[in-house]
C-alpha cells in the first residue's frame, strides 16, 4: 500500500507540474495574441484539441472522461491566466 501511495503521489506531483507549465505557456500565448490583435479564445482550436486527445487516449480513461478532463483543464487554465 505504501509503495502504491508513493507512486500515486509522484504522479500527482507530475500532474501539478504539467498543469503549471500549461498555464505558463498559455500565458505566453495570450500575450503574443494580444500584441498581434488576435482573439485569445479559439473554440475551433479547443474542439480540435479535444478530438486529438480523444484519439491519443488508449485508456483506461473513457472518451467521456477525456472530454470531462479536457474541459476542466481548459476552464481552469483560462481562469488562472485571467488572474495574471
Amino acid at each position: 500500500v505504501a509503495a502504491l501511495r508513493a507512486e500515486i503521489t509522484a504522479l500527482d506531483v507530475r500532474l501539478l507540474e504539467t498543469v503549471n507549465a500549461r498555464i505558463e505557456t498559455v500565458e505566453q500565448l495570450r500575450r503574443h495574441k494580444e500584441q498581434h490583435g488576435i482573439a485569445f479564445l479559439d473554440p475551433d482550436r479547443e474542439a480540435s484539441l479535444l478530438r486529438e486527445l480523444q484519439g491519443a487516449n488508449h485508456g483506461p480513461l473513457s472518451e467521456d472522461g477525456v472530454h470531462e478532463l479536457v474541459t476542466f483543464v481548459l476552464d481552469l487554465v483560462k481562469r488562472e491566466v485571467a488572474r495574471e
